[in-house]
Formats: C-alpha cells, structure tokens, sequence
C-alpha cells in the first residue's frame, strides 16, 4: 500500500478519518509548506519484524568488521 501525503491542515482538519484509516493499514506522509514533518502509521509493532530488524543490524555490523559475519546467512535469519 503506498503512503499518501497530506497536508498538516488536512491532518489537523481530518484527523479522527485519517485515524480510521490507520487502522485499517495506510500510512499517511504528513508535510508543512511542502516538507515531509511526520508519519502517521500504526503503533501495532509485530514481534516478529522487530526480531528481524534486529538480526539484519547485527548482520550489518558484523559484515563491516572485516568478514566476521561472512558465516551468517540471510535467509536463516530472515526465517527466524
């Protein structure tokens, strides 16, 4: 789903629809004077993503300290 901008009078104006859709799954892009400020997205963190995420840095980290990470496998922590 793609995120959407919208303006932050729109925010402010629209802000309990905006909330509604939220929920549902959108993200919105909010801007002042053309700048991308914020993003409204839902707070409903899956534990799973979060454990990913965390791997991925630690992969990261260990690719730049010479080969250290040379043994991980991507798709192994991805299943985990």
């Amino acid at each position: 789903m793609p995120i959407q901008s919208v303006g932050s009078y729109e925010a402010k104006t629209h802000l309990a629809r905006l909330l509604r859709e939220v929920q549902a799954g959108k993200v919105f892009e909010i801007s002042v004077r053309g700048q991308v400020v914020a993003r409204l997205a839902s707070a409903a963190v899956d534990g799973h993503d979060e454990a990913a995420a965390t791997k991925m840095r630690e992969f990261m980290h260990a690719q730049q300290a010479s080969d250290a990470g040379a043994g991980l496998d991507l798709r192994e922590l991805r299943k985990n």
